[in-house]
């Protein structure tokens, strides 16, 4: 898939400013930016729900604006909101998706029991599709895509809702089915997820790519911002937090809340260090770890998105 200075305009103001990107057959090309960012907008362009207002893609061999039939035959499209029959159960549903492409009702059958397995959802199978929780629709959303062949698959944030062990069994799927062929154009918010699967990731911002490479090499372009992790005998200490929080050299500081620990971005772990002990004295709580964490992909995000930010303020104070 070729884009070339695809654009979208609402009003005068742009949700997506000339993109260009290419995606290889049989690739995870992650699509990666903040809320309103212009993901969802460029994935309905591509997938011919929505007109660009100028440039052009060419998907599959494909021409964007004059082969846009051609297109929705090739590709599985997952959108962030419910798209199905919520008066069908479960296996009707796919069913009838089945039925919808095409797919013979013996292949329907072999298909249907295939993903009901992947996809863990035995138990609720002959269930209303009303009466399921929020992850259990999204796992039908994802799953009735395998039911018909398709050469790319669009999946905008397919994982919302999904607990650990179902996104882990769906992102290694994924990978299974890529090892086959299929390419996968993947937005999320979970950076992880992007670290995991991803060949390339493009990073989006404001409606303008921001930089494209693969996950590593962002990392190590990027990621000049080392994490700190730590954890106390106590558990937590919102002062101690608050406190950490305003220093100088703190960029940001989160709890995880599985673990209780707690992660400090800075550019001077040197420091930040000796600071926190300082103020564990302080406030009267003990230090049982510490170390430096590697480099996340989360990190060289906030980087390049937060960089991206302050050029164009410089941009328009200049202007």
């Amino acid at each position: 898939m070729g884009v070339n200075q695809l654009s979208r305009l609402y009003g005068d103001k742009p949700a997506v400013d000339r993109v260009s990107f290419d995606v290889e057959r049989s690739e995870v090309f992650g699509f990666l930016g903040p809320n309103g960012a212009g993901k969802t907008t460029t994935i309905k362009m591509l997938t011919t729900l929505l007109q660009p207002t100028s440039g052009g893609a060419n998907v599959l061999g494909f021409d964007l604006k004059t082969e846009g039939r051609k297109i929705r035959e090739r590709i599985g499209v997952v959108q962030q909101q419910d798209s199905f029959d919520q008066g069908l159960n479960v296996e009707t549903s796919l069913d009838i998706y089945g039925l919808i492409w095409n797919v013979p009702r013996t292949e329907r059958k072999t298909r249907i029991e295939e993903v009901i397995a992947r996809f863990g959802m035995e138990e609720f199978r002959k269930m209303p599709t009303v009466d399921l929780s929020a992850g259990q629709r999204r796992r039908v959303q994802v799953a009735r895509e395998f039911i018909h062949d398709m050469d790319l698959l669009f999946l905008d944030e397919p994982t919302v809702g999904l607990d650990p062990i179902v996104r882990r069994a769906l992102l290694d799927y994924l990978k299974e089915r890529v090892h086959k062929g299929l390419t996968i154009f993947f937005t999320t918010h979970i950076l992880e997820e992007a670290e995991y699967l991803c060949d390339r990731i493009a990073v989006i911002n404001q409606g303008r790519i921001v930089q494209i490479d693969t996950p590593e090499n962002l990392k190590r372009r990027f990621g000049s911002a080392r994490a700190v992790e730590f954890k106390l005998l106590q558990g937590s200490s919102e002062a101690l937090a608050s406190a950490l929080s305003s220093s100088a050299d703190v960029t940001r500081l989160v709890q995880d809340s599985g673990t209780g620990a707690y992660r400090v971005t800075t550019t001077r772990p040197e420091s930040v260090i000796p600071e926190i002990y300082r103020l564990a004295e302080r406030h009267a709580v003990t230090v049982s770890s510490i170390y430096i964490a590697e480099t996340t992909l989360e990190d060289a995000f906030i980087h390049m998105v937060t960089d991206d930010e302050n050029g164009r303020e410089t941009e328009r104070g200049l202007g």
